[in-house]
């Protein structure tokens, strides 16, 4: 897929319907040879339009106007260039709690959870946040997170927590300003909802900081899985993480996780691990699939805001 393909994609199958700044900058990307240019100089994996968006943001720049964004980012170039280089997208969303807690629950208590990809570890603390699907509510607290669920009876309790770490190759720190100033640039214009989350989550996380281990989700994954309490019931997610790894390294982390005790749970665009015979997804929204240790059980939307079991 070309730069300008991927653009269009973004816009048409992630923005529309939810970022109407961000459908439109897609759609202006996609068509500017001198940005797509420039884009083309970078390594793959920085040509993103969420990460490019982000760090247009993140410098103060527009992203309401896509005149007014060209010549920012033609302007800025080189101060653009150089935080995507070294940034990432490490949206950390905590509404995707929504879509992983009825596998969580469902699993053998307590749980002790590993987190591939964590960024600031928000996703680790299923057990502290409030969900409501449609009428029913899930637990106490805040933040909300509200999930439109298909197909599934919601779970009674949220599970017990009794370990958490996280493993990222950048780990941000919610008591860090800078960080949490990334976290929110990442978060798309028009999503006051998302931001109050983040809000939120970020409080719950820095009164009782996770373990954060800097390191590789294949050479690092082993020891930091050795740490988790024997008498818990181990559980290794990851959510939209593995499509920015290399495919021969995404298999050696698949082969790799197969073989640790406890549970791996997937939430995964459905081309990342390439599963067979899904049934057609509810919309042509892009969709994750959820997965418990390779086999598929729901679609889910990239923010945990709705998710369809598989019957």
């Amino acid at each position: 897929m070309t730069t300008a393909e991927a653009y269009v994609e973004f816009g048409r199958r992630e923005a529309r319907g939810v970022s109407p700044s961000y459908e439109r900058l897609s759609a202006a990307v996609a068509h500017d040879e001198s940005l797509l240019t420039l884009l083309d100089g970078l390594p793959p994996a920085k040509r993103q339009p969420n990460l490019l968006f982000s760090v247009v943001r993140w410098l103060g720049g527009p992203v309401d106007d896509p005149a007014a964004f060209h010549d920012f980012t033609m302007t800025h170039w080189p101060a653009v260039k150089a935080e995507l280089l070294t940034r990432a997208t490490q949206t950390n969303e905590a509404g995707r709690c929504a879509v992983l807690l009825p596998v969580l629950a469902a699993l053998p208590q307590p749980l002790a959870l590993l987190e591939v990809g964590a960024s600031a570890g928000l996703c680790l603390y299923p057990d502290r946040y409030a969900y409501r699907y449609g009428k029913h509510q899930v637990g106490a607290g805040e933040p909300v997170l509200e999930c439109a669920a298909a197909g599934l009876v919601p779970p009674a309790r949220v599970p017990r927590v009794v370990w958490r770490a996280g493993l990222d190759l950048n780990p941000l720190d919610v008591t860090d300003p800078d960080d949490v100033s990334w976290l929110d640039a990442l978060i798309w214009p028009e999503h006051a909802h998302r931001r109050s989350r983040l809000r939120a989550a970020a409080a719950v996380a820095a009164a009782d900081p996770p373990l954060l281990v800097r390191g590789d989700l294949v050479d690092d994954l082993p020891a930091l899985a050795a740490r988790a309490p024997a008498d818990a019931t181990l559980v290794v997610f990851h959510t939209s993480v593995l499509y920015q790894v290399p495919p021969p390294r995404r298999e050696a982390f698949v082969r790799l996780v197969g073989e640790l005790p406890g549970h791996w749970v997937a939430n995964e665009a459905p081309e990342v691990l390439g599963y067979d015979g899904l049934p057609d997804p509810p919309t042509d929204a892009l969709h994750n699939v959820l997965a418990l240790d390779g086999r598929p059980l729901a679609w889910a939307r990239g923010h945990g805001q709705a998710m369809t079991w598989f019957g």
